[in-house]
């Protein structure tokens, strides 16, 4: 956005397993670690697994008497009730809330989202400078993104979550005119080049022509990303002995640069920390909301 206030990056992708959180909180700290405020949003009130990340963070840190940076951390849950019209709004209302709360505040806001379409969902796609799409590296997965014709290997048609996007987009473009650079992301790549990894690339590449967004290299397959979650703790950490609880190793070097090479790829705007000198008020916001009362 061209207001002075925070960069908000969404990390969506309607595929579960496809690293969302993880990828959400390495980049939350990674900006800690640079010397930004950041705060960090969970929309996703099934798996809470971004929230249940930054708590063990935080447990980690007293239980070890550590000093940790620490995002501004919120936590949205889905309304109940039996009037959708009711759940959208108070889920709008709490939305609007948490946005107008660190809107001054910080320099990025992060927001994890479910692997399904929710109102906040689409909430928070709308709000998006970056959006951020981890892809496993898989044909499978693909199908998360469009329908490919399995003769030409042309992609047909675009998936649910890609038209989502793109009404994102519209609705952005309608509201403040401005455009939400979205970003596939290759995730858990093999180690070992392969046909599959290779027919994975080129079909990523024609989607991304197909949709308007880039595709960069992500994170290989690693098994450390499971070993870091219970304590809260990422690659970009000290790699320390008694902060990891356990002793580092080859393959938190590898990750901590291929993070850092992501970053790059995602040309966020690193400037000097300053805080919102025009906030994004209710009126953009109500605008989203008045645009999001269909279904796509």
């Amino acid at each position: 956005m061209t207001r002075n206030g925070a960069h908000v990056i969404v990390v969506g992708n309607e595929k579960g397993g496809s690293g969302k959180s993880t990828t959400a909180f390495h980049l939350a700290v990674y900006l800690l670690h640079q010397g930004h405020t950041v705060a960090t949003m969970d929309v996703d009130s099934r798996q809470q697994t971004l929230t249940h990340y930054v708590r063990n963070r935080r447990d980690w840190a007293l239980n070890k008497g550590l000093t940790l940076l620490h995002p501004i951390h919120y936590h949205l849950p889905l309304a109940r009730g039996d009037s959708i019209k009711e759940n959208q709004g108070a889920e709008f209302d709490l939305f609007r809330q948490a946005i107008g709360d660190v809107e001054h505040e910080v320099d990025f806001l992060v927001i994890d989202t479910p692997g399904f379409d929710t109102h906040m969902t689409r909430l928070a796609h709308c709000l998006a400078d970056t959006l951020v799409t981890p892809v496993n590296d898989s044909l499978i997965d693909i199908n998360v993104m469009a329908h490919i014709d399995p003769v030409s290997g042309e992609p047909t048609e675009m998936s649910h979550y890609a038209r989502l996007v793109q009404r994102a987009r519209s609705e952005r473009m309608a509201v403040d005119g401005q455009s939400i650079d979205w970003v596939l992301v290759r995730n858990r790549i093999s180690m070992l080049s392969s046909r599959n990894t290779r027919q994975v690339q080129t079909l990523l590449e024609r989607i991304a022509a197909r949709l308007g967004c880039r595709v960069v290299d992500g994170i290989a397959e690693r098994v450390i990303f499971r070993s870091l979650f219970p304590t809260g703790m990422t690659v970009f950490d000290t790699l320390d002995d008694e902060l990891l609880g356990g002793l580092p190793s080859m393959s938190h070097m590898s990750a901590r640069q291929e993070y850092r090479s992501l970053v790059a790829a995602l040309h966020l705007p690193m400037r000097q920390p300053a805080r919102a000198a025009e906030p994004m008020g209710d009126a953009a916001l109500q605008g989203f909301e008045a645009m999001l009362g269909g279904e796509i």
